[in-house]
């Protein structure tokens, strides 16, 4: 059982963000390696360690197959976050960034900024998470180093500035220089990257011009953080490599300073100076600024990242692991708990028990004692508590971020390709939607199928791949479907519903009068009784409210569930032996249905926000898109050299924009969309859905 042991100054919890063909995994892969021993690497003997145990490892895929990895490096602990791949989940993205305290952004040395790096950067920005850069891939034919910086400043706006120069390049990159030290690194190309690289005597002739014109640059850079390094700069003095680093690490964690590294994960090289740059550089828990929350009256409430403060951390995603069942992660963000004890969880106001804490390292998992601010750890044995919500101390309960998951907008069926499977997908959905608030699992009573629900086309698709890679099920997959709605459209007084049948014996009988109205919008479904003199007995009462509430699921348009409308049951009779609560639930059934086609319907449809930034160049293309989708344009903005166009958009209309919005913009525009509200459907359109679903309005 694992103790902790290392100071929180000495703590780094940081994410690895990149374009998908930049080399994260192998990068991420090559720190778990280096990392991943007991003893320093320098002392790996010489060919005791070869490429073939590495090979092993690449075969065994040491990638992170977690969500939080702990590794170590020079006596510091480094816990690696998993960022998810895909921008589109942004309530998953905001709680990622949100454990993060620093983050490596992986540039191709070829391609330099991708569009989907953009669309990480601006997110990491947002939530003010400092950042370095590593250009990887810098043994691959066009590699530029200086170019790679280019698009950096160019398309993010980044203050980048190279903390290195590489010598050689392609084929011959074989070495760098460390402008902060003035010291150049050759890698030994026959120890394959497996011994710390050694400084040599002096920096090479040929490189030592750009070397001096990039560390002036660096120097530059470092006296906007530091009045010493200015004077010293003017003074042309020598500067102490402490308090350059010193610098250089304020400009980074104010976000104001990206520094730039060079490597080639996969021919081992530049590692292990990346890793001694996120210990120089990136933040550890004690130089993030305080932690906001509220108490349960709603009051601002702050934690520190202090063992000493009462406990509080976040759950950040819930994973199943095929050993010990749901891990629950969690980031610690002041005080500490132990491995048995009990928490409290001040979202659902209920007491959990951390069974099991479990440290996650490269090749193994540990069990640790307890849990301590700026820990990042995997929980066994919290029943209730989902992503999103706060552990705390019951004494002491806050409530650190209050997560308002959308309500899923599209819908699809799916059903296994074999009936064999049926089991083993639902255990998998289960799973899934336990895992990701936004997505939500139900049976539609009509047909029996299963129908899965969520934020977009994206969502479900990766859902759905999903099932097949952890659950091994292979699913057919329906047409997305729209979540319409429908509505009263205006008051309707003295609408009746009267159930009566005689067949022999003791026959069946219920009367109920209504009154009906729209409700406000998201108000939903008011009942009100309003019998007097006990027309109907007040035991069947709830017969008929619940007889209404089952006829609102299905409407009288095109069969869509009714929302927001107000019901008062003004009348009625019954009869002493005939009537029973099943013939008042028919009754108020037949009532609703009755008001409901009186009332002129109403169609609803979802309307979606939507928030495109693009370069200037394509904004004409990119409105007139959104104009032929029945957008409406809400406003405009500049931010850095970019474009932003809000619009409300009907979800019907989105279906294929991610494809369309890529070939307009040649993949350099990116966009959200979430869900703002449901309003009326224009009569083509709702005449097209009704024809659709068998033309059932009346």
């Amino acid at each position: 059982m694992a103790k902790v042991k290392y100071k929180l100054e000495d703590l780094r919890n940081i994410g690895i963000m990149a374009h998908i063909d930049a080399g994260k995994t192998t990068t991420t892969e090559r720190i778990l390696y280096y990392t991943g021993k007991t003893h320093k690497i320098g002392e790996v003997h010489d060919g005791a360690a070869t490429m073939d145990w590495m090979v092993q490892e690449q075969e065994r895929g040491v990638t992170i197959t977690s969500a939080a990895t702990t590794c170590f490096w020079k006596d510091h602990v480094i816990q690696i976050i998993d960022t998810p791949g895909h921008v589109d989940f942004t309530s998953e993205v905001e709680r990622c960034l949100r454990v993060l305290d620093g983050a490596v952004a992986v540039f191709d040395a070829v391609a330099g900024v991708q569009p989907q790096s953009e669309t990480v950067w601006r997110q990491a920005t947002t939530y003010g998470v400092p950042r370095i850069a590593f250009i990887n891939k810098y043994d691959r034919v066009g590699a530029d180093f200086f170019h790679a910086i280019e698009t950096m400043k160019d398309r993010l706006h980044a203050n980048a500035v190279a903390a290195q120069i590489p010598m050689g390049a392609e084929s011959n990159f074989w070495g760098l220089v460390d402008l902060v030290t003035m010291t150049a690194w050759d890698f030994k190309e026959d120890a394959k990257g497996m011994i710390y690289p050694e400084p040599m005597d002096a920096i090479p002739d040929e490189f030592m011009d750009l070397a001096q014109e990039k560390r002036e640059e660096l120097l530059d850079a470092a006296s906007n953080f530091s009045d010493e390094i200015m004077e010293a700069v003017l003074e042309e003095a020598e500067i102490d490599v402490d308090v350059l680093k010193a610098a250089l690490r304020k400009g980074v964690i104010d976000g104001e300073l990206n520094l730039v590294f060079v490597g080639s994960a996969y021919k081992n090289k530049g590692i292990q100076e990346l890793l001694d740059a996120v210990v120089d550089y990136l933040p550890s828990p004690l130089d993030v600024t305080e932690i906001d929350g509220t108490n349960l009256k709603g009051e601002p409430e702050v934690r520190h990242a202090d063992p000493k403060e009462p406990f509080a951390a976040l759950a950040f995603k819930i994973m199943t692991d095929p050993y010990v069942g749901k891990l629950t992660y969690i980031r610690v963000y002041s005080g500490q708990a132990e491995a048995g004890s009990y928490v409290y969880n001040s979202v659902k106001d209920n007491r959990e028990r951390l069974g099991r804490i479990l440290e996650m390292n490269a090749n193994e998992r540990v069990d640790r004692e307890a849990c301590s601010a700026g820990d990042i750890v995997a929980c066994v044995g919290l029943k209730n508590t989902t992503t999103g919500e706060t552990l705390c101390d019951e004494k002491h309960p806050v409530i650190l971020e209050s997560i308002e998951f959308a309500t899923p907008v599209i819908s699809v069926a799916v059903e296994p390709k074999t009936k064999a499977e049926q089991d083993k997908m639902s255990v998998g959905l289960a799973k899934l939607a336990e895992e990701d608030p936004t997505f939500q699992v139900h049976t539609d009573h009509e047909t029996g199928q299963t129908i899965i629900s969520g934020m977009g086309e994206l969502h479900l698709e990766i859902i759905v791949d999903r099932l097949r890679r952890e659950f091994k099920v292979d699913c057919n997959v329906g047409k997305p479907q729209v979540a319409y709605r429908e509505t009263a459209g205006k008051a309707v007084m003295h609408a009746e519903g009267k159930f009566v049948r005689q067949s022999g014996g003791r026959g069946q009988y219920g009367h109920a009068i209504i009154d009906m109205e729209p409700n406000e919008e998201g108000k939903g479904y008011e009942f009100e009784n309003a019998i007097v003199g006990g027309v109907i007995p007040k035991e069947y009462i709830p017969s008929i409210d619940k007889g209404i509430q089952e006829a609102l699921e299905s409407g009288v348009i095109a069969g869509y569930p009714v929302v927001d409308i107000k019901v008062k049951l003004i009348d009625g009779s019954y009869h002493e032996v005939d009537s029973s609560e099943a013939a008042f639930k028919i009754a108020g059934s037949m009532a609703i249905k009755d008001a409901l086609k009186k009332s002129d319907p109403v169609l609803l449809e979802p309307i979606e926000e939507v928030e495109v930034e693009t370069p200037e160049q394509y904004m004409g293309d990119v409105m007139g898109n959104l104009s032929s989708r029945r957008g409406k344009i809400e406003g405009m903005e500049d931010r850095r050299d970019t474009k932003v166009i809000r619009a409300k958009v009907p979800l019907g209309e989105m279906f294929g924009y991610a494809t369309d919005l890529r070939s307009q913009t040649q993949g350099r525009a990116s966009y959200t969309m979430q869900f703002d509200s449901y309003e009326p459907v224009p009569k083509n359109i709702r005449d097209e859905i009704v024809a659709k679903n068998g033309g059932s309005a009346s």
